[in-house]
C-alpha cells in the first residue's frame, strides 16, 4: 500500500488529499519546533475517515468506474499474497506460450487447496507492459481452461478474479482464435465438476470477463463495474465523441448494485472506507472471509445438483421487451392456429381427393352398367333377328 507521500488521488478524492497534506504539514512542524499537534493529527485522520466514508456513498457511475481503474487499486497479485500462503504459479497453454496477462496456479487458503486465475494488469509502466494491460490473448484463456481442468482432477475449488478492460482485440488474437478461445471457456466452466467462485475486483469487461466469468457463486466488489462495454467505447459509437463516456456509464448501469437488481451477480463484498486502495490488507480479509464461506457452502452441494445448478443460473439470464411486437404467447397460439388450418385444410383437400376419385368411380360404374345394358340389348336384337330368319325359312 502506498505511503501518503506516493498516493495518486482522482478528482473527487481532492478533499482528502487537502486533509492529508495538512496532517503532513503538522508533522513536519511537530519535528522542527517540538511541539506536540497529535490531537490536531487525531482529529484530522477522523475527517479523512468520515470524508473517504462520505465521497464512496455518493459516487456515481462514472467516478465508481474510475474508482475501478485507481492507480493504487490493488491487482490479483496482491490479493493472492495477502490471502493465501503457498502459492505456486503455473504457466502455458501447452499449445502457443505463456501469456503474462492471465496468471493462475495452486494455493492455501486458510488449509484449503485452491486454485486461483486472474487478469494482472501491472503496477508499473514496464510492468503494464508485459502483462498487456490485463487484455488475455487466446492463449492467456486456453491457459485458464487447462488450470481448471487440472483443479476439477485433483478436486480442488476454483477461484476466478476478474480485473480487464477486456480481451486483447489485435490481430494475431483472432488469428489464434480468441472468439473460440472464450466460448470454449464458457462451456466447459459451466460443466466444471468442482466448486467455482468468479469475483470481479476490478474491471470486468465484455467477453474478457465472460471467459473466466461461469462460476456457481459471482460477485462484485463494491467500487468495480461490469458490462458488455467500457463507457468510453459506448461514447464512441453512439455520440461519436469520448466526451459523453459519463452519460453512457449511467446508460449502461454497470455498477455492482446494479448487477444485483438485475440477477447477474449473487452479492456484492463490501471494501474498506474509501476503497479497496486504502487498506489491502483489510479488502483481502474481507474478500478471504467471503471466500471461505462459499466454499464451505459448496462442497456440501452434490456434484450433480451444483452442476445443474450453475447451468439454470445461467440459463435463465437476461431480459428484454419489445414494443409492438406479440409476446411469445401469443406468437405461439397463432402458430398453433395456423398449424390447425392447415391440417383441416389438408383433410378437406384428401376429401376432396376423395369425393373426386368416388365420382369417377360412379361415372365408371355407370358406363360398365350402360355398356352392359347395351351389349344385352344387342343380343336381344341379334337373337330376334336369328328368330325371323327361322320363321322365313320354314
Amino acid at each position: 500500500m502506498p505511503s501518503n507521500a506516493n498516493r495518486q488521488f482522482l478528482d473527487f478524492e481532492k478533499p482528502i488529499k487537502d486533509l492529508i497534506d495538512e496532517i503532513e504539514g503538522l508533522k513536519h512542524r511537530s519535528e522542527q519546533k517540538k511541539i506536540n499537534y497529535s490531537d490536531m493529527i487525531t482529529k484530522l485522520e477522523q475527517s479523512i475517515l468520515d470524508k473517504r466514508k462520505e465521497i464512496t456513498d455518493n459516487l456515481s457511475s462514472w467516478q465508481r468506474v474510475q474508482l475501478s481503474r485507481h492507480p493504487d487499486r490493488p491487482y490479483t497479485m496482491k490479493y493472492i499474497e495477502k490471502m493465501t500462503t503457498n502459492f505456486v504459479e503455473l504457466f502455458g497453454d501447452r499449445n502457443v506460450k505463456d501469456d503474462k496477462a492471465m496468471i493462475g496456479g495452486f494455493a492455501m487458503l486458510d488449509g484449503e487447496t485452491v486454485m486461483i486465475i486472474g487478469q494482472q494488469k501491472g503496477i508499473n509502466t514496464k510492468m503494464r507492459q508485459m502483462r498487456n494491460f490485463g487484455m488475455a490473448n487466446p492463449e492467456g484463456y486456453r491457459k485458464a481452461l487447462r488450470l481448471m481442468r487440472l483443479a476439477e482432477k485433483f478436486n480442488k475449488p476454483v477461484i476466478t478474479l476478474i480485473d480487464t478492460p477486456g480481451a486483447f482485440p489485435g490481430l494475431e488474437a483472432e488469428e489464434r482464435g480468441q472468439g473460440e478461445a472464450i466460448a470454449r471457456n464458457i462451456y466447459e466452466m459451466i460443466r466444471l465438476k468442482v466448486p467455482v467462485i468468479v469475483v470481479i475486483i476490478g474491471e470486468g469487461a465484455s467477453g474478457g470477463a465472460l471467459g473466466i466469468g461461469v462460476g456457481d457463486r459471482v460477485f462484485m466488489m463494491e467500487n468495480t463495474w461490469y458490462t458488455v462495454i467500457s463507457p468510453e467505447s459506448c461514447s464512441s459509437i453512439l455520440w461519436r465523441s469520448w466526451d459523453q463516456k459519463e452519460n453512457a456509464a449511467e446508460q449502461l448501469q454497470l455498477t455492482a448494485v446494479h448487477m444485483k437488481g438485475f440477477g447477474l451477480v449473487d452479492d456484492i463484498i463490501p471494501e474498506p472506507i474509501g476503497g479497496a486502495h486504502w487498506d489491502y490488507n483489510e479488502a483481502a480479509m474481507i474478500l478471504k472471509d467471503h471466500l471461505k464461506k462459499i466454499i464451505k457452502e459448496l462442497k456440501i452441494i452434490p456434484e450433480k445438483e451444483r452442476i445443474n445448478q450453475r447451468i439454470e443460473k445461467f440459463g435463465k439470464m437476461g431480459f428484454w421487451e419489445e414494443e409492438g411486437r406479440e409476446t411469445n404467447i401469443e406468437q405461439g397460439t397463432r402458430n398453433n392456429e395456423q398449424e390447425t388450418n392447415i391440417e383441416q385444410g389438408t383433410r378437406n383437400i384428401e376429401q376432396g381427393t376423395n369425393t373426386e376419385h368416388g365420382t369417377r368411380n360412379n361415372e365408371q360404374e355407370t358406363n360398365i352398367e350402360q355398356g352392359t345394358r347395351n351389349v344385352e340389348q344387342g343380343m336381344n336384337i341379334e337373337h330376334g333377328t336369328r328368330n325371323i330368319e327361322l320363321e322365313r325359312e320354314e
